[in-house]
């Protein structure tokens, strides 16, 4: 597939950022240093946990909507998500003053659900399976004509997403590797477009829990795989790829690296002890895949994007914080 024919351009892109000015914020790169395994690399932090809503999931869910004509506006948006995406799609049809159908699964992180009825919201609860989120979904698009914005297939949001790494590059223009983490792939996926258009030497690389690994086992056999497990403290990144990303992230990523549990709980905490960064253990994963593969990125400039910061058990932060303090 070449770039012609991928559902997202560079344009869409810039188009994005034009469109979100003012309606999100611009999260800083901050320099650090003390976080262990990482002495001979120079790390800066892009913390999208600082974003609206602590996710950077406002940037693709406010594009879709505020891309969205007049009378598409008129019906409203639908989405299903059992994560940030839910309250970033809340919040932006709040801002456009549309309605919003947040579907999201009984078991879904108490944090997130308080952050959707936070706005003003109920959410429309279903079972934890994607066959059930999906007929919620479709059920409300029937009876009220709602557009469907999806957490990460979709090119509206692909786009917006992709606004994060328009930022990076102006912000650390030095920077060598960005280390990215990958779920469904929006945001590894317009990353990769924005980069790849301006500064196409720079290293790529998704970030993902060994636990969680089908992006990786993706770019292996050239076919978007089935998730295995679903039992990564990194609930945000179980999620396989999309039809819309697989593409983009097939022909233009460097390599997508794993990292295990421990790392990622020991990342989490190093992000609190060190940083001062309350990180959910998704937005942790690029930092724990850097650290388990420190070598690779010895002596280099690297941008870590933190992804998010919505954590629902406070325990795991204290904990975290306690293994992060006492890390070598």
């Amino acid at each position: 597939m070449t770039n012609e024919q991928w559902a997202v351009t560079f344009a869409d892109i810039q188009a994005a950022a034009e469109r979100l000015g003012g309606l999100i914020r611009r999260t800083p790169v901050l320099p650090t240093s003390g976080l262990p395994d990482c002495d001979a690399v120079s790390v800066l932090l892009k913390c999208e946990n600082l974003q609206w809503g602590s996710a950077f999931k406002a940037r693709g869910a406010t594009n879709a909507v505020m891309s969205l004509s007049a009378e598409q506006a008129a019906c409203g948006v639908v989405t299903h998500s059992s994560g940030n995406h839910a309250a970033a799609l809340a919040r932006a049809a709040l801002q456009r003053g549309i309605a919003a159908h947040i579907v999201m699964p009984r078991n879904s992180a108490a944090v997130k659900l308080q952050a959707v009825r936070q706005l003003g919201i109920e959410p429309i609860l279903c079972e934890s399976t994607a066959a059930a989120r999906e007929a919620a979904a479709a059920e409300v698009q029937q009876r009220t004509g709602a557009v469907l914005v999806h957490p990460f297939n979709d090119p509206r949001v692909i786009a917006g997403q992709g606004t994060a790494a328009l930022e990076i590059l102006e912000q650390y223009p030095e920077l060598q590797d960005v280390i990215v983490p990958v779920g469904g792939g929006g945001l590894l996926a317009g990353t990769l477009l924005a980069i790849r258009a301006l500064r196409p030497e720079v290293r790529v690389f998704g970030a993902e829990p060994e636990w969680a690994d089908d992006a990786r086992r993706s770019l292996q056999s050239g076919r978007i795989e089935p998730a295995l497990r679903t039992d990564s403290i990194a609930d945000g990144l179980r999620t396989p790829l999309g039809s819309l990303t697989f593409p983009i992230i097939q022909q233009l990523v460097t390599d997508i690296l794993l990292a295990g549990e421990t790392q990622i709980r020991a990342a989490t905490g190093h992000l609190a002890a060190v940083c001062r960064l309350v990180a959910e253990p998704s937005g942790a994963v690029p930092l724990a895949v850097l650290q388990q593969h420190a070598e690779m990125f010895r002596g280099r400039r690297v941008v870590v994007l933190i992804s998010g910061g919505n954590v629902d058990d406070i325990a795991l932060i204290a904990g975290a914080l306690t293994a992060g303090s006492q890390s070598p």
